[in-house]
């Protein structure tokens, strides 16, 4: 008896993206490849598929993909699960285009979520009458480390042993981690899409220590070390400021996050009695240079995808978020712009109303308030 595989499409045809579908392609399952702007998969097209490399293994090769588009209905039609490989700037955005075109048993997966992906998704289905009966999911981080080398061709130089995922509702995780196990059983069980948003380490990592190296940044063009040379003492005591407020916003809606101390000896066996040792005692992050420019998504996407939401949850739930504003302060200067207005606020997610209880029922067993 022949057993049906899962049916792939990927939006996006960014680093992510293009070895997320090449991987699937490799791997045996059919796999569609979305982008929005025709030219940038014009040469995949033309190929019909992605030279892939794969740096710990011999499996790479060329990937044939079952087609390569930039329309929505095609690139949806007839897939089972779909992977957004997007910044996550782009997210509502694609909510509102695919709605028209996502049908009952579908699986959205957000490759990642940063803060609060998974409901802004949802909310924008909603609000563009999409009825029918999809399960949104998020994953703590993208699986893989992983570059694009051409036009049509795509490098992984690592994949992630466990990455944390959660539907929403997450009574529907469960089901969610079976659809994908054939293909990822390296995605684990992540709590529910509040766990995942606030576990989201890029918040504490990319903005301040972007931002307080801003110097560096402009006069040496990220010719620095940046988790080396860029966390200094000083900084590292900024980091730990965020990295308590947003524990303490997990806190308040009854989410055990981990700190980054927690994260780095979790992820990378890296330890120290602070966490200036802890950095420093990471020996894959030594030879990574900082961002060539302040024009860096460690920014335009962390500040308003990932800090912004984080703040706003703090301050309906009643902590205070002083260093997380300084920040956003800072980066809404340097930028000339209003990341709160562009970022996630609660009235974009539709939380704005709820009580802790109410917001922990629609996270966990998918049930809003009237």
């Amino acid at each position: 008896m022949s057993i049906t595989k899962t049916r792939f499409a990927v939006i996006g045809a960014g680093h992510g993206g293009k070895a997320m579908a090449a991987h699937l392609a490799l791997m045996g399952f059919d796999t569609v490849l979305f982008n929005r702007t025709p030219e940038r998969i014009a040469a995949v097209a033309a190929r019909g598929g992605i030279d892939l490399t794969i740096n710990t293994s011999d499996a790479g090769g060329f990937a044939p993909l079952a087609s390569v588009t930039s329309d929505y209905g095609e690139a949806l039609e007839s897939a089972d699960v779909v992977m957004i490989a997007t910044p996550s700037t782009a997210h509502r955005d694609i909510a509102e285009q695919a709605a028209p075109y996502l049908r009952d048993g579908q699986i959205v997966v957000l490759n990642p979520g940063r803060t609060c992906g998974a409901i802004e998704f949802d909310t924008v289905l909603r609000a563009a009458g999409c009825q029918t009966d999809v399960t949104v999911a998020e994953a703590g981080t993208l699986i893989y480390a992983s570059r694009s080398d051409g036009p049509a061709q795509a490098r992984i130089f690592r994949i992630k042993e466990a990455v944390p995922l959660a539907a929403l509702p997450a009574t529907r995780t469960e089901s969610v981690l079976a659809a994908l196990h054939a293909a990822y059983p390296q995605f684990i069980d992540g709590g529910n899409v509040l766990k995942t948003s606030l576990d989201n380490m890029g918040a504490i990592f990319h903005p301040a220590l972007t931002i307080l190296n801003s110097g560096w940044i402009e006069t040496r063009h990220g010719d620095f070390e940046f988790y080396i040379d860029g966390a200094s003492p000083s900084v590292c005591r900024v980091l730990d400021a965020l990295d308590r407020e947003r524990v303490t916003v997990a806190a308040a809606l009854g989410v055990r996050a981990q700190t980054a101390q927690e994260w780095l000896q979790m992820a990378y066996d890296a330890r120290g009695d602070d966490l200036y040792q802890a950095i420093h005692n990471q020996p894959g992050y030594y030879g990574i240079k900082g961002p060539a420019s302040l024009n860096h998504r460690y920014i335009t996407e962390d500040v308003p995808m990932s800090l912004v939401p984080i703040a706003a949850l703090g301050r309906r739930y009643g902590v205070s978020v002083g260093a997380i504003d300084s920040i956003i302060r800072q980066a809404s200067i340097i930028h000339r712009t209003d990341y709160y207005r562009r970022g996630r606020t609660l009235e974009k997610l539709g939380l704005e109303n709820m009580t802790v209880g109410e917001l922990t029922a629609y996270v966990c067993e998918g049930v809003r308030p009237e």
